[in-house]
Formats: structure tokens, C-alpha cells, sequence
């Protein structure tokens, strides 16, 4: 018990004695409308070169959906003057290591190198932005196509409650929203899309003022501006980048699905409209996640997987976006339980939340959680969560790259209240996406309400 009381006592410490975070930056930006940020930090000589192009799948139009992605797969395979095969190529044997994503609202590259490797990484990088059609083909285009298609039959349409997503997504947002579909595309839309929408999207999108650089770690400042100069400079501005389709979403009924499927147990998703990243609600929506379903201490796995031990596994995520968000939870069920129970329970556990705020020591230690996740982060320059991807993280979703101490102070400043009042907003009875996904020939295992279809 005194052990015990001990770690509550550190905890609390912790949380109140947390130093300022100082990530100094100089933006610079070019001629041609390139944002660069600059990070310098000599603790280890390391260089993380991460490039946002402020385009995902919620910029794609109806018909011709899956391009963001597309392109993810198509900047990997040559430019104007570095051959298919050999970025990889030249990164490994320079030592560096790379990777990149696809989302609704951005995409984005990054490289990783030892710091006399610098010039090399922005050579890479800028010539897939300035040259990328240069080397592009009908034929690559093609085999990428055929790629990201088997990429979808793989995750998607034959994987075990693969097409979760598409239903979670297209049932939350109404038709015409951008995140009406999901980040993969559609199968016909990719089949459908000429070379030429290919080429258009590429001219639309994937140019320097569109785009944001972030440098971080081993750098003298005013050499890597010169060398940024020096690669980017010469590419050409594009023209305004078209604003995202702003449509409205509200949801005022429950939409129940069922969905057979080839798995072995039940599961439950239940999905709610929420608040946009880092708009007031977010970090609200973060920590009553955790609290519900984060980890084995949280309530919903306590209570479903150990006390009554009717879910195999549960958990609660706020999916952030930059126009939107969503609140999910998702619950297995153990072989032969109804998801109808499962879903009363979680409902039971909702409502207690709205009915009295969490513990002050819930509220504490999911807080702690993320600062200590988030300060992790902070220790590498590179990879996804490093200091340069923050820089470009904070950069695009609030126009400040020096948002690292707002971010924590933010979720500090959230009470049991918030909480509550959060749950109450948001959660609420009549405006939740309810899937079932079950076993072939087994519906009796399924919510048990009218269904509804992916439009």
C-alpha cells in the first residue's frame, strides 16, 4: 500500500515538474512557395530530411479516388535523374533509411541520413519533386496500379474484417465529404484513372508550394539554406492548389450494419463524429479513449475481458483529421457471445462516464502517459514522430511549427469535467455508427437493429 501511494505521489511530480520543451526552428521559404523549417541539434550526428505534401485522399474527387496513395508508390520509383531502384539504393549505401505515408490530409517522405550524407538526401528529394514526370511512364503507372490493387484485395476486400474501415467511414461521412472514402481508394476508380489523371493529379498537387520541408539535427543552419537553394530553387512554381470540398457532416441516428464475413469471432465497431485534430475536443477525445479502453487498467477492458470475460480484446481510438474526426471503439467478442451484449456494456460504461466525470488519478495518469510517449518522440530527430515530422506535423495542422509546449499545456489544462462534458457532446445515443461483423451464416450474433448499407 505505502509502495503504491509512493508512485502516485512521483506521478503527480512528474506531471507538475515537466521543463519547457525548446525546439528552436528558422521557416524559411522560397521563391517558388516551398516552406522549409530548420531544426539544429548536434546530439547525435544524425539528419532527418521530411517532405509534406498538404495532399491526401480527401483532395481526390468523386471517380478518381486511391491517387494520394498512388503517388506514395510512384515517388519511390525513379525521377528525371536518379534511376527506378536506386534511391533506395543510394540511401542504404550512404547509410540512411526512408520511409513514407498516405492519409486524408497529407502525404508524406522522409530520409533519415548520417549528416555528411545531407546534400545527398535533398538531391533525392528535390528531383522527385521537380523531375518525378520526367520518368514517369504509362507502364510504371500501370505496375503501380497493379501494386496498390493487390495491396487493396490483400488488406482490404480478403482480409479478416478488412472492409471495416470503408463501411466505418462512408456511413460516418455523408456522400461528397472528403472523407467519405478511404485513403486506399476504390478498386474501379483505380482500374478507370488514365494516364493522363494521373499526370494532372501530379501537376496539381505535387509541387513546392504545396508542400512543406523540415530539416532536423545535424545541420549549420545557413549551409543547409544555401544547399536547399541549391536543389530547390530551380523548381517551378505550380498554380493555387484547389481548397478541399468543405461539406458538412452531422450525424442525428444510429445506423446499424451487419456484415458476414470469413472470421472466426464476432466484432464490434462503434463509431462517433468527433472534433478535429488539435481543435478544442481533441485531447479531450485522446484521454477519455484511454480511460474507456487504453490498456488492461482501462474500464471497458477490465470489465469485458476480465471481470465478465465475454471480449476477447477491446480498444478506443480517436481517429484525428485535419477537417474532422472520429471516435471508434472496437471489441471482439469470445466465441458464441452477441455482439448486442458487448455493445450494452460498453454503452453502460459511457454512460457512467456522463453521468460522473473520471478520477482525478485517471485523468493523471492517462496524461502522464501521453507526455511520456510524446517526450520519446522528441529524443529522435527522424522517423514518424521525430522532431522534423512534428515541425511539419504542427506546421500544417495549426500554421505553427513551434507548437511543442501548446501541445502538452493543452492536455494539461483538460479536467474530469471536460471529460464528462466531452462524452456527453460527442457520444451521444442517437448518432452512432453501429457495425457488426460476423461469421458466415451467424447474424443471430449481429446488433440487433435495422440495417444499413455503405452508399
Amino acid at each position: 500500500m505505502r509502495k503504491i501511494f509512493f508512485l502516485f505521489l512521483l506521478s503527480s511530480y512528474v506531471f507538475a515538474q515537466l521543463p519547457e520543451i525548446n525546439v528552436p526552428y528558422k521557416r524559411y521559404v522560397l521563391k517558388n512557395g516551398l516552406n522549409v523549417l530548420l531544426h539544429e541539434d548536434h546530439t547525435l550526428p544524425l539528419i532527418s530530411v521530411n517532405t509534406w505534401y498538404h495532399v491526401g485522399s480527401g483532395n481526390e474527387k468523386k471517380g478518381l479516388t486511391g491517387f494520394a496513395h498512388l503517388f506514395e508508390h510512384l515517388m519511390f520509383e525513379g525521377s528525371g535523374h536518379v534511376s527506378e531502384g536506386m534511391f533506395d539504393i543510394y540511401l542504404e549505401a550512404a547509410g540512411g533509411d526512408n520511409n513514407g505515408s498516405t492519409s486524408n490530409d497529407r502525404t508524406n517522405y522522409w530520409e533519415t541520413v548520417p549528416s555528411n550524407a545531407l546534400e545527398l538526401a535533398l538531391y533525392l528529394d528535390s528531383d522527385r519533386m521537380g523531375y518525378l514526370k520526367d520518368a514517369m511512364t504509362p507502364e510504371k503507372v500501370d505496375g503501380q496500379r497493379s501494386v496498390v490493387m493487390n495491396e487493396k484485395r490483400q488488406s482490404v476486400d480478403n482480409a479478416p474484417y478488412g472492409k471495416a474501415w470503408e463501411y466505418l467511414m462512408a456511413n460516418l461521412f455523408p456522400e461528397g465529404h472528403p472523407y467519405h472514402h478511404t485513403t486506399i481508394g476504390s478498386m474501379e476508380d483505380l482500374q478507370a484513372a488514365s494516364y493522363q489523371d494521373v499526370l494532372n493529379f501530379c501537376d496539381t498537387y505535387y509541387v513546392p508550394n504545396n508542400a512543406s520541408l523540415a530539416i532536423a539535427g545535424d545541420i549549420n543552419i545557413e549551409e543547409t539554406i544555401k544547399l536547399v537553394e541549391k536543389y530547390y530553387n530551380e523548381i517551378p512554381m505550380g498554380k493555387q492548389v484547389p481548397p478541399v470540398n468543405l461539406v458538412h457532416a452531422e450525424l442525428n441516428e444510429n445506423k446499424v450494419i451487419t456484415l458476414e464475413d470469413k472470421v472466426q469471432l464476432p466484432r464490434l465497431y462503434m463509431a462517433w463524429l468527433s472534433t478535429a485534430q488539435y481543435l478544442p475536443g481533441d485531447c479531450e477525445s485522446e484521454i477519455l479513449a484511454n480511460i474507456l479502453a487504453g490498456g488492461k487498467n482501462s474500464r471497458l477492458y477490465k470489465k469485458l475481458v476480465y471481470d465478465l470475460q465475454i471480449a476477447q480484446d477491446i480498444s478506443a481510438f480517436q481517429y484525428n483529421m485535419k477537417i474532422g474526426g472520429s471516435f471508434i471503439i472496437i471489441a471482439t467478442a469470445k466465441d458464441g457471445i452477441s455482439l448486442e451484449r458487448i455493445k450494452e456494456e460498453i454503452i453502460k460504461e459511457i454512460d457512467e462516464i456522463k453521468n460522473n466525470p473520471p478520477t482525478k488519478r485517471e485523468l493523471e495518469r492517462t496524461i502522464n502517459q501521453f507526455e511520456a510517449a510524446y517526450l520519446s518522440n522528441l529524443e529522435s530527430v527522424g522517423g514518424f514522430g521525430g522532431k522534423a515530422d512534428l515541425l511539419n506535423q504542427f506546421y500544417f495542422f495549426t500554421g505553427n511549427p513551434d507548437y511543442f509546449n501548446e501541445n502538452i499545456a493543452r492536455y494539461r489544462a483538460v479536467s474530469e469535467k471536460d471529460i464528462q462534458t466531452y462524452a456527453v457532446s460527442y457520444l451521444k445515443n442517437n448518432g452512432c455508427v453501429v457495425l457488426s461483423i460476423v461469421p458466415e451464416g451467424k447474424t443471430d450474433l449481429a446488433v440487433k437493429q435495422n440495417s444499413a448499407e455503405v452508399k
